[in-house]
């Protein structure tokens, strides 16, 4: 979800329609996807006739309390959201998900992405005279479809669909019924299960894994799925489709047990990470993979090359993801109480280590002195994705140039920064071949390429959004 004010950010989804215990594995659910935001949570079920919700700021143990969960019980439909908030977007008023009211019924509304048409629609609402709750994007939506005409709910659900531009799986919950909608090019993913005759939708496989449902299959860009007591109906909203999904969630931001199109992330990162072998002409003492979305990438690494693979540095597993930490000094100290090299294995030793990408540069400059500080010969730096250079206007935490280091640094620049040995990035064009290896139906790679599938109709970066906003 992305803020007009703010960074844009990565959520994670879930949604489960016909099950006495719907809130209870809602929560489940989002503690499995816990990695995907970290900074507030919420739950919104219904009973048939009204949406009750419930949220907070925080990690999902500290934003629901046992009360809250309490209060949404026995209801039989539910959908949640864990959230990644930006500096000074955690306000309780934007964590999702969001529940509307009104004399037409009930509305809540949970969405991962970002409309890069926001700004633009939220404007022309306000000069017709609507009064907005939140920063959020989402909110956008809600407005829209209470706007729209049609004979039917879902012919409004498409209407209002088909005016929004951008990355969006959006679970949408009204008394009678769940709607499902995923953008025309699929940039977020998000998963269709089912469990003991209920249907459930999730950002990721592991949710379903957490709650003992089974994968179905990936909902397509494009598709509109609605889900009542009647049943479950297919259909689109849109014809066009041009699938696009973002690289990022292959090579970070899945879980490694989670699946795409049927095949585990951890399957495509070790395919990673022998790729890169054939590309990385170094020899070495051992590989050590950072932890934990890069350890299936050095076990590629190690198994092509021949060179052993040793857990050389520890992560302390009770520190959050330094890449959608908030602030640059927050990341600082978070990679610093996060990672420890472990002496005795690297001391005097020859280390090529595998990360999945460099960002900021901030966690690549703290292994690379680490390691040489523990005694490390020399460090390698091989990089299981190719330099990211561009913003993400989709939904992920990279919003200017300025927070990345490979936009304006060279790699023989970049490895000067980090003080590596050498650096290694894994080529666009091998990345995409093991892609479609896996059945992958195109990839959004514009932070690696600049070449963006959705235009930003905005036209401005989240930044200027900032100054544009604050006067609305």
């Amino acid at each position: 979800m992305y803020e007009l004010r703010g960074l844009n950010e990565e959520c994670g989804v879930f949604a489960i329609w016909g099950h006495s215990e719907a809130s209870k594995l809602t929560y489940m659910a989002l503690h499995s996807l816990q990695h995907r935001g970290q900074e507030g949570a919420g739950i919104v079920a219904s009973n048939g006739e009204y949406l009750f919700g419930a949220r907070g700021i925080g990690l999902l143990n500290e934003a629901l309390t046992k009360t809250q969960l309490e209060s949404l019980n026995p209801f039989w439909q539910a959908i949640g959201h864990v959230r990644y908030a930006t500096t000074g977007g955690s306000e309780l008023s934007n964590v999702q998900p969001f529940l509307f009211k009104s004399h037409t019924g009930d509305l809540g509304l949970a969405h991962n992405g970002n409309l890069v048409n926001a700004l633009q629609i939220r404007r022309a609402l306000e000069d017709d005279g609507a009064i907005f709750q939140t920063t959020s994007d989402s909110e956008v939506f809600a407005h829209l479809l209470r706007r729209a005409k049609g004979p039917t709910r879902k012919a409004r659900i498409k209407t209002t669909l088909q005016q929004l531009k951008g990355a969006f799986a959006f679970v949408i919950l009204h008394e009678d019924a769940l709607t499902v909608a995923l953008d025309d090019h699929g940039v977020r993913p998000l998963m269709l299960g089912s469990l003991d005759g209920a249907y459930c939708v999730a950002s990721e496989t592991c949710a379903f894994t957490a709650i003992g449902a089974e994968y179905i299959r990936d909902i397509e860009p494009g598709e509109l799925i609605t889900i009542s007591d009647e049943g479950i109906d297919f259909d689109r909203y849109t014809d066009f489709e041009n699938p696009n999904m973002c690289s990022m969630e292959y090579i970070y931001f899945a879980r490694a047990d989670s699946e795409f199109r049927g095949t585990s992330t951890y399957t495509i990162r070790k395919a990673l990470g022998e790729e890169l072998a054939k590309e990385m002409d170094i020899k070495a003492d051992m590989v050590i993979g950072v932890p934990d979305s890069s350890l299936a990438a050095a076990k590629g690494f190690s198994d092509e090359s021949g060179i052993p693979g040793e857990q050389g540095l520890l992560k302390n597993r009770y520190v959050g993801r330094t890449f959608i930490a908030s602030g640059q000094e927050a990341r600082e100290r978070a990679v610093r109480m996060k990672l420890s090299p472990v002496r005795d294995i690297v001391e005097g030793k020859s280390v090529i280590v595998i990360d999945d990408s460099i960002v900021r540069g901030t966690t690549s400059k703290f292994i690379v002195k680490a390691l040489k500080k523990a005694g490390a010969k020399e460090v390698h730096m091989g990089v299981s994705s190719p330099p990211l250079k561009n913003p993400c206007y989709y939904g992920i935490d990279v919003s200017t140039h300025a927070e990345i280091i490979a936009s304006s640094k060279s790699t023989e620049e970049v490895r000067e920064e980090i003080g590596a040995d050498s650096l290694t990035y894994l080529s666009v064009e091998k990345m995409h071949e093991v892609y479609e290896k896996y059945g992958s139906r195109g990839q959004c790679d514009a932070c690696f390429t600049g070449n963006y599938p959705i235009e930003n109709t905005d036209g401005l970066l989240p930044q200027e959004k900032d100054a544009k906003t604050k006067g609305v």
